[in-house]
């Protein structure tokens, strides 16, 4: 049994980690997050094409890697801990996955190559009014009358407002189903939501007898598992960004005089620092199991993601609000990182469920 990477997964995540850096000394993460796209469009481009992130968890028959929903994972906390923004979650991984998980094949071979390619950005809306996303009851309602027409709204679609292919999950009266709505039709309106942290590109999508495709009339189920594979892709995120806001810290401990000696020499500092980094390899460890569930579809994947999530989500809070004290005034300057991981630990915790919600789905396994 193996805890750890394999060679290529290691070599993965070097090629990716390396790639950012070089090109962070370009475009940084506010100039990339203010562009037109919300994300650094040349450097998603030679992610995609050079190392294939969004077509690591994409069979082959359908224009992917084939590789497993784990290496992207490997590839999500590189991207979290330098905050890149680009649309693998919200294309490669939970709009990807939705197909997967609901549509036909015919439906795949059409969608997934655009998306394997990174040519072409999905988003799938499908959270309430409440910001949930429900598996037993939508926003949106979806009619047939000479075709399917949808009614309602989606919030907190993640790159709703720029997608190229937009997926609704709808209510057809008889569960819930999933639809393409192509993002030009009249009757589709999407506004940009601000968020907290800027690195993420949320959208409210509205329809209004909007003409649809219909892919699923029958996708409770399937959705069931995308949310769990999307709530494990966000702790990726988690674990990265909490790894990188404490070695931001532990530099800062070391470089930092205070009295004559380095902030890192108070014994008082030091059991912080350790507290740090205990959270951070326990998250990773939780982290890891459950990508390893999603990539197997083991029959503990919803458990696992859960337990993932509200561990990941608690420990990246604790981290990145003791990078904030620990660095001092300095921290929640709009020039320095640490209140971007701060932003980014509060904006990941209410994704795909908050730690609450997800500590209620635990206790009936207990």
């Amino acid at each position: 049994m193996r805890f750890a990477l394999s060679e290529e997964q290691e070599e993965l995540a070097a090629a990716v980690r390396g790639l950012v850096e070089r090109r962070a000394g370009g475009v940084d993460v506010r100039a990339a997050a203010a562009s037109e796209r919300g994300y650094d469009e040349e450097l998603w481009g030679t992610l995609s094409s050079q190392i294939g992130v969004a077509a690591l968890a994409i069979p082959e028959d359908y224009g992917g890697a084939g590789f497993g929903l784990f290496e992207t994972h490997v590839v999500l906390e590189q991207l979290g801990a330098s905050l890149t923004p680009s649309p693998l979650l919200g294309s490669a991984v939970l709009a990807a996955q939705a197909v997967l998980a609901a549509a036909g094949p015919a439906d795949c071979e059409r969608l997934l190559p655009g998306i394997a390619e990174g040519t072409s950005i999905a988003a799938l809306a499908w959270a309430d009014a409440r910001g949930r996303w429900r598996t037993d009851a939508s926003d949106v309602r979806a009619t047939e009358r000479d075709g399917w027409n949808l009614t309602g709204s989606a919030t907190l679609v993640l790159d709703g407002a720029t997608a190229d292919v937009l997926l609704v999950v709808a209510d057809t009266g008889a569960g819930l189903g999933l639809f393409e709505v192509d993002p030009a039709a009249a009757g589709v309106t999407r506004t940009p939501t601000p968020a907290v942290d800027l690195t993420l590109q949320l959208a409210e999508v509205t329809l209004e007898s909007a003409p649809a495709t219909v892919l699923s009339t029958d996708a409770a189920e399937a959705l069931e598992r995308v949310r769990a594979v999307a709530t494990v892709a966000v702790t990726a995120l988690q674990v990265g960004g909490a790894q990188a806001a404490m070695d931001r810290t532990v530099a800062y401990l070391k470089e930092r005089e205070q009295f004559g000696r380095p902030l890192g020499s108070f014994q008082a500092l030091k059991h912080r620092a350790a507290d740090m980094l205990v959270a951070v390899e326990t998250a990773r460890s939780m982290s890891w199991s459950a990508a390893w569930a999603a990539s197997e579809d083991g029959p503990d994947l919803r458990l696992q993601a859960s337990l993932a999530k509200a561990w990941c989500t608690d420990a990246f809070n604790a981290v990145a609000a003791e990078a904030v004290q620990l660095h001092g005034g300095i921290a929640i300057t709009w020039e320095h990182d640490a209140q971007l991981y701060f932003k980014r630990a509060h904006a990941t915790a209410q994704l795909f469920g908050a730690a609450h919600e997800h500590r209620a789905r635990i206790l009936p396994h207990l």
